[in-house]
């Protein structure tokens, strides 16, 4: 699959991208909201950004507990049920006289549903398309991501500013019904890809068998940790620029939709396999300059071009697909947007303690210099030889609780990071 125009032609590909563009604004729109409203009680950066990021943190357990069902249930059924279970937390986080410990513990149980939604919707998005397709489906949808933030985020800071934030989150809440009407009259009833009912057992025996191969582990870590960390950066632009946050969300936005365009449509497949580190490192440095204090303009200019790196994500998507067998696909991925959101859920609540003790200028430069490491680290690792051993194999689909065997690993130069 090589063109637009033929991902749109393939059945069920725009009800879940028509659907996900409608998450994604509510996503943004009501996390601005909370933000502001958490930030405008509490005059502290950490519950803002936690605030805001503070699902991230709950996607750990939920990757622990519920990841099985990725692949064990019904996709239309789930997705819909996320979308609601999305709608009517988000009308309670508008509630007058919500206890600050209320607030939060909503904000975790949103969590915990994310991290078996991510799984869901990209094993269904790569059922759709099959891996020939996967990548070129997946940066439409972080193109689309990178514009529905902008608008979003546009909206959602016109929104606060001109009304309040809890009529942003009721919107919000509105928009995440839509969502899902849309996935509950545009897909069709599919049987799950693997049998058996979810239970922890099975998400324990599955993680444990996509973490047991050498270069599925270094891509994971270097889809989770580098990314993390600089959406710590991103979590205190409400702190770093009270009345222009929104700019910033929307220029990290554009700059993301830039990466994806140019990571999924123009670098050849030679030099994109290769464009993970590069990318990885350009997504940190530019906040590197934040301890100079820059203005809303530069600062915004910044933000703009350190986001074009979270074009890597596609690169290191792709190697992930290609070592994982299709029938465990949605829960490869769900581990990885678990892990990813768990991540920038910790890089958040890291940056934010360290804007307490010092600026937000200073955390987001340390935590910036923090992902360029890693992800040097990261590449080092790579390069070192694998110790010869086999995968561990699994019992065949016939029982229905455990995952299926892995193909055999493609033999690659450079693990993505």
């Amino acid at each position: 699959m090589r063109s637009y125009q033929q991902l749109f032609r393939t059945p069920e590909f725009t009800p879940l991208f028509l659907a996900s563009c409608a998450q994604t604004v509510a996503q943004t729109a009501s996390g601005l909201a909370l933000g502001t409203l958490v930030y405008r009680a509490t005059d502290s950066p950490l519950l803002a950004a936690v605030s805001m990021f503070g699902p991230a943190l709950a996607q750990v357990l939920g990757a622990t507990l519920f990841l099985s069902g990725a692949d064990r249930l019904p996709p239309r059924r789930a997705l819909v049920g996320v979308c609601l279970s999305f709608a009517a937390g988000t009308a309670l986080l508008a509630l007058p006289g919500l206890a600050l410990w209320a607030l939060f513990a909503v904000v975790l149980a949103q969590g915990l549903v994310a991290s078996l939604g991510g799984g869901v919707r990209w094993g269904l998005l790569n059922e759709i398309l099959s891996k020939d397709g996967y990548l070129l489906g997946r940066s439409v949808f972080n193109m689309m991501s990178g514009v529905m933030q902008i608008a979003g985020y546009a909206t959602g800071g016109m929104l606060v500013a001109a009304l309040s934030p809890r009529i942003s989150l009721l919107l919000s809440a509105a928009l995440y019904a839509v969502a899902a009407a849309v996935l509950r009259l545009g897909l069709t009833h599919r049987r799950p890809r693997a049998g058996g009912r979810p239970s922890v057992s099975a998400t324990w025996r599955t993680n444990t068998l996509l973490w047991s191969s050498r270069p599925r582990r270094l891509t994971y870590l270097g889809l989770w940790i580098p990314n993390g960390l600089v959406v710590g950066c991103e979590s205190l632009y409400v702190s770093y620029a009270p009345a222009a946050a929104g700019t910033l969300f929307a220029c990290a936005a554009f700059g993301m939709l830039v990466g994806d365009v140019t990571v999924g449509r123009l670098l050849p497949p030679a030099v994109r396999r290769r464009a993970a580190t590069p990318l990885l490192l350009l997504l940190a440095t530019p906040y590197l300059l934040f301890a100079l204090h820059p203005p809303v303009p530069v600062a915004a200019c910044l933000v703009a071009l350190a986001s074009v790196g979270f074009g890597a994500s596609l690169v290191q998507q792709e190697r992930l697909m290609d070592a994982t067998p299709d029938e465990l696909a949605g829960h490869a991925l769900g581990l990885h947007s678990a892990g990813m959101l768990t991540l920038q859920g910790i890089g958040a609540t890291l940056a934010g303690t360290l804007a307490q003790l010092t600026s937000p200028a200073m955390a987001m430069t340390a935590t910036a210099a923090a992902s360029a490491a890693v992800t040097l680290s990261l590449a080092t690792a790579s390069r070192r030889p694998a110790p010869e051993k086999r995968t561990p194999s699994s019992p065949t689909p016939a029982h229905p609780t455990a995952p299926a065997a892995p193909s055999p690993e493609p033999q690659e130069e450079h693990p993505s990071r």
